[in-house]
């Protein structure tokens, strides 16, 4: 045979060439990123972006990122160094079934949100609607809790009975609902306001009504941000004929919660907001990665603010003693703290209880009875002197 004819046929085809170069190039510039990624989010980059976790604590969240960033790191390493002539060769035997495989992946995004697009999805803080105490949709707050019932649930082995009266507030029993024509304490907040997992008599507005001989009146709703709570005071205050203080609650650990945007809340400017639709799969990764720009926290950071000062505003003009109740487990640390002085420290009339990390219920993040004895004790004797 002629040896410039087997010299040709056994040269390598030009498109084989060029697909595998370009195979290599996209493998390792996916490498690259990745490692980039690694390196660019720092800690100081992850606390900008990734707030404090009320079920979630720093001890652990820390590590968890710092796993996150060594895999990525590995793996980029790798796919730039390691495999990228393999699989580029791979690529370049078969580039057809190496497309595919990123085409199956789209298609497969897209049914997925086809299929969850038939299926009510619930804002994040109202994920089940069997969970105790009971809750029904409110146009304008979001939901309220189911008033007029008792609903009954086992918490660390206790039975705890939730008794909401006819106007939607936790009280002892239905019947002993609350009396807007005598003098109140009105509590506005979320879970760790109303009670979790503790009896009525362990709650905090109970105590502070018990300490102070003055009737509490438990607004607090499961899952509330402090713009709902702002917004149930504005709605439930006219009710009362002699409200005597309108205590509220801010927590770092909940500050990412008033960044949601999934229920109606407001605005700059406390504009009220309808819910935002967005994409079912976006709103499940939200879940699973709570990444946040900081264009959106520097914005909730000033709507935050500003709620609290129109909570202070509205019950100082009824005559009412205002106070910000803010609770911390455990020593704040630098993210917290530059947070929490951000929002409350400026003018507000706040109270900072520091309460050790561990009285906590058993197998949940909410205060035990203890923490709401030391709580509702700072909280009483505060209202005391004023």
């Amino acid at each position: 045979m002629n040896p410039a004819v087997l010299s040709a046929n056994n040269a390598p085809r030009p498109e084989y060439s060029t697909t595998r170069l370009m195979a290599e190039v996209a493998i390792a510039t996916v490498g690259v990123a990745l490692v980039a990624a690694a390196l660019a989010a720092n800690q100081h980059w992850l606390d900008r972006h990734f707030l404090p976790s009320f079920f979630l604590p720093r001890r652990w969240y820390v590590p968890i990122e710092t796993v996150v960033r060594v895999v990525f790191a590995v793996a980029g390493l790798s796919l730039a160094v390691a495999v990228r002539r393999r699989l580029a060769r791979v690529v370049a035997r078969a580039p057809r079934t190496a497309l595919s495989v990123p085409l199956a992946a789209v298609l497969a995004l897209a049914t997925s949100e086809f299929v969850l697009r038939r299926v009510h999805l619930r804002p994040t803080e109202w994920l089940s609607a069997d969970e105790e105490p009971r809750r029904r949709p409110d146009p304008r707050l979001g939901w309220v809790l189911e008033p007029a019932r008792t609903g009954h649930r086992l918490v660390g082995g206790r039975a705890i009975d939730y008794a909401i009266d006819p106007a939607g507030y936790r009280v002892r029993r239905v019947g002993d609902a609350v009396d807007p024509e005598r003098p109140a304490i009105m509590f506005i907040g979320e879970s760790v306001m109303f009670g979790e997992g503790l009896r009525w008599d362990e709650t905090v507005p109970a105590q502070v009504g018990a300490l102070l001989g003055i009737q509490s009146a438990n607004l607090a709703v499961h899952g509330y941000s402090n713009d709902q709570a702002y917004l149930r005071l504005e709605k439930e205050l006219p009710r009362f004929r002699r409200p005597v203080a309108v205590v509220s609650l801010f927590m770092t650990a909940l500050f990412g919660r008033n960044l949601d945007d999934d229920r109606p809340h407001l605005g700059p400017g406390l504009v009220w907001l309808p819910a935002q639709p967005s994409s079912r799969l976006a709103s499940l990764a939200g879940l699973l990665v709570p990444y946040r720009t900081d264009k959106t926290v520097e914005e909730g950071i000033n709507v935050t603010r500003d709620v609290l000062r129109a909570t202070v505003t509205l019950a100082r003009a009824r005559g009412a003693i205002p106070l910000v109740l803010v609770p911390q487990f455990g020593p704040e640390d630098d993210g917290e703290q530059t947070l929490r002085r951000r929002i409350v420290d400026d003018g507000l009339p706040f109270l900072l209880v520091t309460v050790d990390a561990s009285w906590r219920l058993a197998w949940d993040r909410h205060p035990n009875a203890y923490a709401a004895h030391v709580i509702a004790s700072a909280v009483a004797a505060r209202l005391r002197q004023r």
